[in-house]
């Protein structure tokens, strides 16, 4: 019976070690602030695209960054930007936009801490550090 448990133990000891560090639910944070790195990339996929509607080009600027206040206004404008109505990839990123939106000023509005107001900073985005190996 001994050799059983010292198997089951090691096997429990394998088992959870495993798994992965990072297995607590998603916060409201964290959710913001991948959707709001999903709709970054995708929005700079749709401006360099070949395939996309030339309109694409026309559309406002959308980086964010959901610790800015200004991001709520960025959202808003970007949504309702009336042009490219008719390329499915655009409005698929507006109703990206929109979920985002929706997320900051309902869901987790008591969770979020805006670090800055600086609406310029939404315009031109900081390149991110390079790391050397």
């Amino acid at each position: 019976k001994l050799p059983t448990m010292k198997m089951l133990l090691l096997l429990i000891a394998l088992l959870s070690a495993a798994l992965p560090a990072s297995a607590a639910p998603p916060t409201c944070y964290s959710r913001v602030l991948a959707l709001s790195k999903e709709i970054t990339e995708s929005f700079k996929e749709l401006q360099t695209s070949k395939t996309v509607d030339s309109c694409a080009g026309t559309l406002p600027r959308l980086y964010l960054d959901i610790h800015n206040y200004c991001v709520l206004a960025k959202l808003r404008d970007f949504v309702a930007y009336p042009g490219c109505d008719r390329v499915l990839e655009v409005n698929e990123l507006k109703e990206k936009a929109r979920s985002l939106y929706t997320i900051l000023i309902s869901y987790c509005r008591r969770d979020l801490v805006f670090l800055t107001d600086d609406c310029n900073a939404l315009e031109i985005p900081i390149s991110p550090p390079i790391e050397h190996s």
